[in-house]
């Protein structure tokens, strides 16, 4: 209980920044996602590369946030993708090849720093494309409501698994996540599926009935996978949790697993099916 209480605290509170962010001002919501992109690239590269290569670091983390500067802009000031959709490509490559030209030790540490671009810094540049219209207008609401089922999808697993999973349950996938449950896992999505359906009959989701269901459906499967993966790489590492800086949850990475695997599959569906 006192577990429960602790994270639900910091869920809060991590629910309303954001919350200000996506709901308040543009800029509001560049700096609190900057910011988010930031401590979870230097968590990831935290436990993949450790204490070693910190200029590498420092490099991917700017690397990270101007990608997702240049897609806010782009979206939301209307500058030509044309070019600025190589500029992150180019810089990422030319510092990172000036900086371990002379030492060949150094080519370790750039699998990490362009995965991380990848795993951390696309899928939020991605949101982009669905908080901004075709006129540069910004609207947070709807990429809010993907983050709410993913966060309802989450606390459906938790309390699932936890009432029906810990002791006789069904393991999902226990050489990845012992603790992770077949119960938790129908929990979590029977608990997406209702906040999904309560976001469209609140109307803070324009779609019809059936893309709010499939949405949801897309949003807790792909979510799984990424707190799967999530998972796969700290055991990979022999780590625990991603960072200290959500008591009960760990790091912001391990926070937002899911979102980097939702994010893309979200937005792509948005997109092709033409609901935004």
């Amino acid at each position: 209980m006192r577990n429960f209480l602790t994270r639900t605290a910091s869920a809060i509170v991590f629910a309303a920044l954001f919350l200000a962010g996506l709901l308040w001002h543009p800029i509001a919501f560049a700096v609190i996602f900057s910011a988010a992109i930031a401590i979870m690239t230097h968590e990831y590269l935290k436990i993949t590369l450790g204490n070693k290569e910190i200029v590498a670091q420092v490099i991917s983390v700017l690397t990270n946030l101007l990608l997702f500067i240049l897609f806010f802009l782009m979206e939301g000031y209307g500058m030509n993708p044309k070019w600025l959709l190589i500029i992150p490509v180019m810089v990422m490559f030319i510092l990172l090849s000036a900086l371990y030209c002379k030492d060949p030790d150094g080519y370790k540490a750039l699998p990490f720093s362009i995965s991380s671009v990848l795993y951390i810094s696309l899928p939020f540049a991605l949101t982009n494309f669905i908080t901004f219209n075709s006129k540069g207008e910004f609207n947070g609401v709807i990429l809010l409501c993907i983050m709410a089922i993913i966060w309802a999808s989450d606390v459906g697993a938790y309390i699932f698994g936890i009432a029906f999973g810990q002791k006789n349950g069904h393991k999902l996938f226990p050489s990845i996540s012992p603790k992770k449950s077949w119960e938790g896992y129908f929990g979590g999505l029977f608990v997406s599926l209702l906040a999904g359906y309560a976001l469209y009959k609140l109307n803070l989701i324009h779609y019809s009935l059936i893309d709010v269901i499939i949405l949801s459906l897309i949003i807790n499967i792909t979510s799984t996978f990424g707190d799967l993966a999530e998972s796969q790489l700290k055991r990979n590492f022999g780590v625990k949790d991603s960072g200290k800086i959500m008591p009960g949850h760990g790091g912001l990475l391990d926070r937002f697993d899911g979102a980097l695997f939702a994010f893309p599959a979200a937005v792509a569906y948005i997109i092709l099916t033409n609901t935004i």
